[in-house]
């Protein structure tokens, strides 16, 4: 492809809306421009970036055995209805009313599509297992769509869906896609983690996270300093605390409970400052419901719930903040007054965190508005078992922290994919059943894998930029090798370059040719720009010594090679490139 037929809008200036590189980068590399807030258009850079990733993606989908299918971004609703996603969603849910009436979906993923599709197609165990994938447009309705395409209002997503008659074979499944996962991010040039994750919204019983650690990224990665254990905050394990000797002894000795007058403070930081303790002090007492059921939740005062965890302990139920009217019937207590003494009895479940369960004495509130109390102990003024009670990690992981006795540590990281072991949540709601061999009827078991596509790129960028623009992975670059005539008035220049520039195409390299009547210093600035992994440089001194100029786009400075051998050597330059990201599992 030449340069000067090609639309290449390199921009000097960083875009003022742009926060991060990858974002950056990308406008100013003429890869993509807004269209509005969250959506853009790729350019041919862009997209031959994309469309490069997409072939990596599905030659390793068909590879791992699913097949590919294509299904509607516009949905009905009631598919969605059907799974209760409706309200899972939320206002993140892309919906619109169409002439007729009818509520449809701006699919944001397409559990419930495909679901629906093998219910109508499969109905016996010899048509399992099945795995199904599409590479498609998905919309949802961010309410701050920011950092470019890493969270962006329509993204592309290759999502793939399988279905089994059974736990084992969704295991191998399972594993097979995993391991496709580290091939199709390997050849994609990125450094990138397997983490633990909570499947939220989609549901199942486990997932893993694929995350490139970057300072941009919106995740948290909790992990062991040698990355033996990895797990994003919403899923992070942690060790109790460990038993203490002296505890037991401690606590006998603990005074009885003090009240104490604390007009007007309900906050941590607020009673911290006016009864002179620090937060690790605290026990702080969270309502929640769950329909008509009322479940309290004991952290101590340096810590935050994690709703996830919180959501296990509570055997999957969804929890909501109590409103002020639920308090003050289940404690007697304005908000902020709340304390675990006396409870028990009142509410459906109550969960200690371990933190809280290890402590000698806390201070909390006392059930009692503009009070508070000192000296309460586990397990002499509030239970720690009990038919209703459960001493649990309900907590995000925090500095010090420990999982397997290893100190854990943190980064922060971009998802570029998930993969799910759903069960039967979908599969039971749409009526995807299957005859076993015994006849009887049975819900397809369910996983479900998905890779945010331009994440991907965004991805690659982040981890692969300097001052002078992108420094793209060969296997995902727009173009592998630059031809750069300078001077492309002088005839000799201009033939030799075009002899290269075909040459490399005969051997199979994806080239540009920067044929434009353009500086030698612009050339070489939007060179670095692009990312572009190898450099040929054909200029009127070298080739009189018939010489050319060979770099790669990771050096600092150019070879000369013989004009004759310069060909060959960019070709086996850019095998090498292309080897080191072999991608094979891990």
């Amino acid at each position: 492809m030449r340069y000067s037929q090609t639309l290449i809008p390199t921009v000097k200036e960083v875009p003022a809306e742009a926060e991060i590189p990858s974002h950056q980068l990308m406008i100013r590399a003429g890869f993509i421009r807004k269209v509005a807030s969250g959506t853009y258009t790729y350019l041919p850079l862009g997209n031959r970036s994309l469309l490069k990733i997409i072939a990596i993606v599905r030659e390793e989908m068909n590879r791992a055995g699913a097949q590919e299918i294509l299904m509607p971004v516009l949905q009905p609703m009631e598919l969605w209805e059907a799974t209760g996603r409706r309200e899972d969603y939320g206002e993140t849910l892309a919906w619109f009313e169409d002439r007729h009436g009818r509520e449809n979906v701006l699919a944001p993923t397409a559990e419930e599509v495909v679901t629906s599709l093998v219910a109508a197609e499969i109905n016996s165990y010899r048509q399992l297992p099945v795995n199904l994938y599409q590479i498609n447009t998905k919309v949802r309705d961010e309410f701050r769509p920011r950092f470019g395409v890493l969270r962006s209002r329509e993204f592309i997503m290759k999502d793939a869906y399988s279905f089994h008659a059974n736990v084992d074979d969704l295991e191998k499944t399972y594993r097979a896609m995993y391991d496709a996962y580290c091939r199709i991010f390997s050849r994609c040039g990125l450094k990138y983690v397997a983490v633990e994750a909570d499947s939220g919204p989609i549901g199942g019983s486990a997932s893993h996270e694929f995350m490139v650690p970057c300072s941009a990224g919106e995740d948290v990665i909790v992990h062991a300093e040698d990355f033996s254990y990895a797990a994003n905050l919403e899923k992070a394990e942690i060790d109790a605390p460990a038993a203490s000797p002296q505890l037991a002894a401690a606590r006998q000795a603990a005074p009885a409970m003090e009240e104490v007058h604390t007009p007007g403070v309900g906050s941590i930081e607020a009673v911290c400052n006016f009864l002179k303790n620090r937060p690790a002090d605290m026990i702080k007492t969270l309502v929640y419901t769950s329909g008509k059921d009322v479940i309290v939740a004991l952290l101590r005062g340096d810590h935050e719930a994690n709703e996830n965890k919180l959501r296990r302990a509570c055997d999957g139920a969804a929890l909501e903040m109590a409103p002020p009217e639920v308090i003050k019937n289940v404690t007697s207590a304005a908000v902020g007054f709340a304390g675990p003494q006396g409870l028990a009895g009142k509410i459906t479940r109550l969960i200690v965190d371990n933190s809280v369960a290890a402590m000698t004495s806390g201070v909390t509130g006392a059930n009692k508005t503009d009070y508070h109390v000192r000296n309460v102990v586990p397990g002499r003024d509030f239970p720690l078992s009990g038919a209703n009670v459960v001493v649990a990690d309900i907590r995000n992981a925090v500095d010090g922290d420990t999982r397997g006795g290893k100190a854990l540590k943190f980064s922060r990281g971009i998802e570029v994919g998930h993969v799910f072991k759903l069960g039967t949540k979908y599969s039971q709601k749409l009526s995807a059943n299957f005859l076993d061999e015994q006849g009887q009827k049975q819900p397809c078991i369910m996983g479900c894998y998905g890779i945010g596509i331009n994440r991907i790129l965004a991805s690659a960028i982040e981890m692969g930029h300097d001052d002078n623009g992108c420094v793209l992975p060969i296997a995902i670059a727009p173009f592998e090798v630059l031809v750069v005539p300078i001077n492309i008035s002088n005839p000799e220049v201009m033939g030799a370059a075009e002899r290269i520039y075909k040459d490399l195409q005969a051997g199979g390299a994806d080239v540009l040719l920067d044929d434009r009547d353009a500086r030698p210093g612009v050339k070489f600035k939007d060179a670095d720009l692009l990312g572009i992994p190898l450099r040929i440089v054909v200029g009127e001194k070298s080739l009189k010594e018939g010489k050319v100029e060979l770099k790669a786009r990771t050096e600092a400075k150019p070879t000369l090679v013989d004009l004759g051998a310069a060909v060959a050597r960019t070709l086996d330059l850019a095998a090498q490139l292309k080897s080191q990201l072999s991608g094979e599992s891990r």
